[in-house]
């Protein structure tokens, strides 16, 4: 049985599951004075805005923390407009608007559908160039 825990300013709950957590940092880095991992309680989340820390939470690579608004008002008005679709023996297909950072720190914007490289073959990533029809990928 996986453990969460909950955290709240009154505008927004933040959940932490603590099993999920890759300790990547990123909560770390992007909010010091929010999540602090060798004190109790780790997170304060009073030291920041509700917008700040939506857009720290948003960028946990694991999963491990989310976070959803306590109005109900709030929580219906934000829509999600992207489908990720895994394609047997193929890539990804993300269908919707996405902004890709890249390891350099380079973006693009992406419209409609935006195919994602599964076999790791491709000469083209982290996009697919077709190499898994090659390689006989499976998955």
């Amino acid at each position: 049985m996986s453990k969460t825990k909950e955290y709240t300013n009154g505008e927004v709950t933040i959940v932490w599951k603590p099993e999920s957590c890759i300790h990547s940092g990123i909560c770390v880095k992007g909010l010091p004075n929010v999540f602090r991992p060798k004190v109790r309680p780790w997170l304060r989340i009073d030291k920041a805005p509700t917008e700040d820390l939506i857009k720290q939470v948003k960028h946990c690579p694991s999963g491990a923390l989310s976070y959803y608004m306590n109005s109900v008002e709030e929580e219906i008005s934000e829509v999600f407009d992207t489908k990720v679709e895994v394609l047997e023996n193929g890539p990804l297909l993300v269908y919707g608007t996405l902004k890709i950072v890249m390891n350099d720190g380079s973006s693009e914007i992406k419209n409609k559908t935006t195919a994602f490289c599964r076999c790791g073959a491709s000469n083209n990533k982290p996009y697919c160039d077709g190499t898994h029809v090659k390689s006989q990928f499976k998955g």
